[in-house]
């Protein structure tokens, strides 16, 4: 036998691919240096190279420009301004209210006003900073707070009710109110942004654009060259990360090198260096908190009035559904009978603010989480217990503030068994007895839940297609509606298209991503990326094993489903063939060996107006435990250790999603610790490069980091019982905090000693770096 044949055999023989920890598809060539990103792909002949032009003003009027010194540079081509635009010159975003190049007016540091075209990258970037712009300074609204007395929205205002607040604070026993704010996050994706625009014949075009969403890159490439969508085409392999940054905002690149690609008649690379990424590019959203809540001697909360100030940026992009998200998800896993909430969606003359790990999630589940922990150092109790106390229920008190019921919840087990295998009330006698005895370093400890509802809450997305492709020599080739961006989804689609049919992993080969096999697809976001794509690829994997089972029962005088696939072979009640020599056979005999699948999420729905139904299929949960200690001399902070028990269904591949666990976590934590964006006066980004924006490094994670997976399958009906894991981890990294305002606590003696003290409320400004931490303990004005 050939050495393949050798491997195939030993392979066919081995367990099913699903619910094992294989390699992810790519590592190997990774680790090599030998998987292609956008920037690597060979460039066809007489490619050019753009760059933006960008404002050095955060609001104000365009009288001009001055590209004299820029054009006057050997090798430069030329400009592509607003006036370069055949279709629309107002990107076809949702609410339409961004402009492809700022003409006019512009609107926040940074933004792009056109591009310099010339024959290599920095020539490009030189000229483009030799160009000279003539603006007029406009006031500038930079902070929440003015646009809240401005009343300056990208959207409309949100108001979600649910009982009588107002009534219940006013009879509730015990009442706090406060004030806190959240700041953004960078995305710093290794891979920058990046497309590469080729024309084509007849009109039509080649965009490799670094994008979750190929179908919206699609969309807003032919919009801006006032052609049909089947015109474009829009291929992605991989990307170098993307983390939501990449969901809207990979489109500007797409159509600014499209433009310049028609302008100029040849193909045109545009990749962002980081320091313009960093100041073009949206963040996370900012959020600003007002709350009223109102509670019993237990903690349990009565009543809560909640605000909630979103800084949206200066445009629309993803902020109302991020927006929404945070509503949805305020209660975390605690149910709230009498609630009002109030969200802003706030315009600032910055960035746009886009997607991010979570999208709005995090933020919603923060309020909550802070109100509890203030609730508990008022009254002297324990945070856990205050926690525990407000749980959803399973038979009552088991119903959102959105009016979705809560049908799968496992909190009430998953919470006590972390509790028992972190050690969890044995470490805070500890830690008391520690703080009691150490004047300047104290420690703190923290156990949250999360509760994250999986699905889109636009609905229109919840659906995928998937194209299944068997060869004459049995390999098989999948192409589907998702993206690959490091977080292992290509691996896991292949994992179950294996198992469907099955044959060995090393059989199935997942290709890029391309609209022009899978049209329509949606972004590779809200954590569905699995549940979407994988269960579209399982559907059309399934009808070509239909095809085979019948051509099978055909040859063999049996029903089709006593025909089995499993290991590389094919098993009638009378025969056991070969997997290749079954297909070869039905090839000859003319049955179909390809199909498309497609899937859509069932059981949601929900009314955008009032934001109350069924907007997620399931729950994912979780929990962490974590504990820290400051440096009350200094500020400076350390996670000693954290527990994880998170909740990922039944595993497809425990490895990538022990990886997703572990990653989501120390992002989080980065969040709310040391990645602090900073704007001056006047609107310019101050940390705009890894010297001044500082994100986890390996010496901040802490030596113990436990991870164990919940043991219980889905119980709704999802591809292999699993559950979604990219974005529910990142919320586990808000123990962190609490621990961290626990330490504060402490070292302020409010509440340390277990005693209820005025002023127990502790305000640290996330990210808690070493000067929030200082403020909070009263040390800095």
């Amino acid at each position: 036998m050939k050495r393949d044949d050798i491997a195939l055999a030993a392979e066919g023989a081995s367990a099913p691919a699903v619910g094992r920890s294989h390699v992810h598809e790519s590592a190997r060539a990774q680790v090599a240096g030998s998987a292609a990103y956008i920037d690597d792909l060979p460039e066809l002949k007489g490619t050019l190279y753009a760059a933006p032009i960008l404002s050095p003003v955060a609001h104000g009027t365009v009288n001009g420009l001055d590209a004299s010194a820029a054009l006057a540079l050997p090798g430069v081509r030329g400009l592509v301004l607003a006036e370069d635009i055949p279709g629309d010159p107002i990107l076809a975003a949702f609410a339409h209210d961004e402009a492809i190049f700022a003409s006019d007016v512009v609107q926040h540091v940074g933004q792009v006003v056109g591009l310099v075209v010339a024959d290599s990258v920095m020539l490009a970037r030189r000229a483009a900073r030799a160009v000279q712009l003539d603006i007029t300074p406009l006031p500038a609204i930079l902070t929440v707070q003015q646009a809240l007395q401005a009343q300056s929205w990208v959207l409309p205002p949100v108001h979600v009710r649910r009982g009588d607040a107002a009534a219940a604070l006013q009879q509730a026993p015990r009442r706090l109110q406060g004030r806190f704010e959240v700041g953004g996050q960078e995305h710093f994706y290794l891979e920058g942004q990046i497309a590469y625009a080729l024309p084509l014949e007849q009109g039509q075009w080649w965009i490799h654009s670094g994008t979750q969403h190929p179908g919206e890159v699609q969309h807003w490439v032919a919009h801006a060259l006032g052609i049909s969508s089947h015109a474009v085409r829009v291929e992605c392999r991989r990307m170098g990360g993307g983390f939501g940054g990449k969901e809207t905002q990979a489109g500007h690149l797409a159509v600014w090198a499209a433009l310049a690609a028609r302008k100029f008649g040849c193909p045109v690379k545009l990749r962002l260096d980081r320091d313009d990424d960093f100041v073009v590019t949206g963040k996370r959203h900012p959020f600003a908190y007002e709350y009223d809540v109102g509670f019993d001697a237990t903690g349990r909360i009565e009543g809560l009035q909640l605000m909630m100030a979103v800084n949206c940026g200066h445009s629309a992009d993803l902020s109302g559904a991020v927006a929404d998200r945070a509503v949805f998800h305020c209660d975390n896993a605690y149910f709230l009978e009498h609630v009002q909430i109030d969200s802003y969606r706030c315009k600032t003359h910055l960035q746009s603010h886009t997607a991010f790990r979570g999208f709005g999630g995090p933020q919603g589940v923060l309020a909550i989480e802070v109100i509890l922990g203030d609730i508990a150092r008022h009254l002297g109790l324990d945070a856990l217990d205050v926690r525990l106390r407000n749980l959803y229920g399973t038979e009552d008190r088991n119903v959102t503030h959105y009016q979705m019921q809560v049908e799968d919840n496992i909190l009430h087990e998953l919470l006590p068994k972390l509790e028992q295998t972190s050690g969890y009330r044995q470490r805070q006698k500890a830690i008391f007895e520690w703080n009691r005895a150490s004047p300047v370093l104290k420690r703190g400890l923290a156990l949250t839940p999360v509760k994250f509802g999986i699905s889109f809450t636009a609905t229109l997305f919840n659906q995928a297609g998937a194209l299944v492709n068997v060869f004459t020599d049995g390999s098989v080739q999948v192409n589907h509606g998702g993206t690959e961006m490091g977080q292992g989804l290509h691996t896991k689609v292949a994992q179950i298209v294996a198992d469907e049919l099955g044959v060995p992993l090393s059989r199935v080969l997942v290709t890029a991503s391309d609209t022009s096999k899978v049209p329509n697809a949606s972004a590779t976001a809200a954590s569905s990326g699995t549940d979407l794509n994988g269960r579209a690829a399982q559907y059309a994997a399934r009808t070509i094993r239909d095809n085979l089972a019948a051509f099978v029962a055909g040859l063999d005088r049996c029903g089709a489903g006593a025909v089995r696939f499993q290991g590389g072979q094919v098993m009638s009640p009378t025969a056991t063939r070969r997997w290749e020599d079954v297909v070869k056979e039905a090839y000859a005999n003319r049955i179909q060996l390809w199909s498309d699948g497609f899937y859509r999420t069932p059981k949601i729905h929900y009314d955008k107006t009032t934001l109350t139904g069924r907007p997620f299929f399931y729950f994912a949960y979780g929990a962490a435990c974590t504990e820290v200690a400051i440096d009350t001399h200094t500020g400076e902070s350390r996670v000693l250790a954290v527990d994880i028990l998170h909740d990922v269904g039944r595993s497809i591949n425990p490895a990538i999603d022990i990886g997703q666990i572990e990653g989501g976590f120390v992002q989080g934590m980065g969040w709310l610790t040391t990645e602090e964006l900073v704007w001056d006066e006047r609107g310019r980004l101050a940390t705009h490069a890894p010297s001044t924006y500082k994100i986890p490094a390996t010496g901040d994670v802490p030596e113990h980091l436990r991870v164990a997976l919940w043991h219980e399958a889905n119980r709704e009906d999802n591809v292999g019982g699993s559950k979604a894991v990219g974005e529910p981890p990142f919320m586990l990294a808000i123990s962190v905090y609490e621990a961290l305002r626990n330490a504060v606590a402490a070292a302020r003696a409010d509440g340390a000693d277990g005693d209820a003290a005025d002023g127990a409320r502790v305000e640290l400004r996330a990210p808690a770096t070493a000067e929030s931490v200082l403020r909070a303990l009263g040390r800095l004005g």
